[in-house]
């Protein structure tokens, strides 16, 4: 039998094992490579997502933090809201003569007094604040001019009583023990000065209708 003419392919004049090797070479490289182009696509969106993530932490902590802000303003406003209220209450914006003397009213009711009169006096302007004055005549027993007293201290308001004059009257329909006073007195609150109102000087009276 005459021998075999060289040529033909490389890999069909390899041996059956060196064949076996090549085609796990061949597998293994076409595996790498499948692994970077794959894994490394997939690394990279990993990656994109993790710095995206960060992105949105970040922009989370942010309006975590702007929301405590927003917070402590809210609260900041109402607490200066509520000391507002509270400070309109001892000083008010206007003179409000009809609930000053609606608050004396009702104390002299609590009190016992038989509130005879009263009279808006002349606004009287001050370096910060303004006088309202009002007088005030009552008539009732000792302990009850003095509960009157100790009311009107205890009003929001602030309210000064003061040029306090008493007399003993006579009532018939009183026992004798009894003491019945007859009482004057200018009852003070204040209000909040306003712009261009002057210090120390009469800033226009009131009357009773």
């Amino acid at each position: 039998m005459a021998p075999r003419a060289p040529g033909g392919s490389v890999l069909g004049r390899l041996s059956l094992p060196a064949k076996f090797v090549f085609g796990l070479v061949l597998t293994l490289v076409v595996g790498a490579l499948y692994f970077v182009v794959f894994f490394a696509d997939i690394d990279g969106q990993i990656s994109a997502a993790q710095g995206q993530r960060g992105a949105l932490q970040a922009e989370l902590a942010k309006a975590e933090e702007a929301k405590d802000a927003f917070q402590k303003d809210v609260e900041e406003k109402t607490r200066k809201q509520a000391l507002e209220r509270e400070q309109k209450k001892v000083l008010p914006d206007d003179a409000e003569t009809p609930a000053f003397l609606s608050a004396v009213q009702q104390v002299a009711t609590v009190s016992g007094v038989n509130l005879v009169s009263y009279k808006p006096e002349d606004e009287v302007a001050e370096d910060y604040y303004v006088r309202v004055p009002m007088s005030l005549a009552m008539r009732g027993r000792f302990h009850q001019i003095a509960r009157f007293f100790y009311g009107v201290g205890q009003l929001d308001r602030v309210i000064n009583v003061e040029d306090i004059e008493m007399r003993i009257v006579v009532d018939p329909n009183a026992s004798p023990e009894e003491v019945i006073l007859e009482v004057r007195c200018l009852a003070t609150a204040f209000r909040a000065k306003r712009d261009g109102e002057g210090g120390g000087a009469a800033a226009g009276g009131r009357r009773r209708n």
